[in-house]
């Protein structure tokens, strides 16, 4: 199955471009107490479903969680849906060794 994904330093770049996307972390808030995105918006993927309609349909998203994993189903789910999602290729922890982070 295909995914649409960004990598680390593509994401950075794009930040800070003059539209910049929608970044959407997954993860639980305790993971993201432990480090998120500047800016981005923590919808737990068990709560995706119901809280989709806080994810902009007018704005490229790039779905993030800890390796990529949880973000492939979302960035899936997203896409199916109407989106323009994108997955972060290794997640938080390919961000971390970006500059940007």
């Amino acid at each position: 199955m295909f995914f649409p994904e960004i990598t680390a330093s593509q994401l950075a770049t794009e930040l800070s471009s003059a539209t910049p996307p929608f970044v959407l972390d997954v993860r639980e808030p305790w993971e993201v107490a432990e480090g998120a995105i500047s800016g981005s918006v923590n919808i737990p993927l068990g709560e995706l479903g119901e809280r989709a309609n806080e994810v902009p349909r007018d704005r490229r998203v790039v779905v993030v969680c800890r390796s990529g994993s949880r973000s492939r189903a979302a960035t899936d789910a997203l896409d199916r849906a109407g989106w323009d999602a994108h997955n972060l290729k290794g997640g938080m922890m390919a961000w971390e060794r970006t500059e940007a982070a």
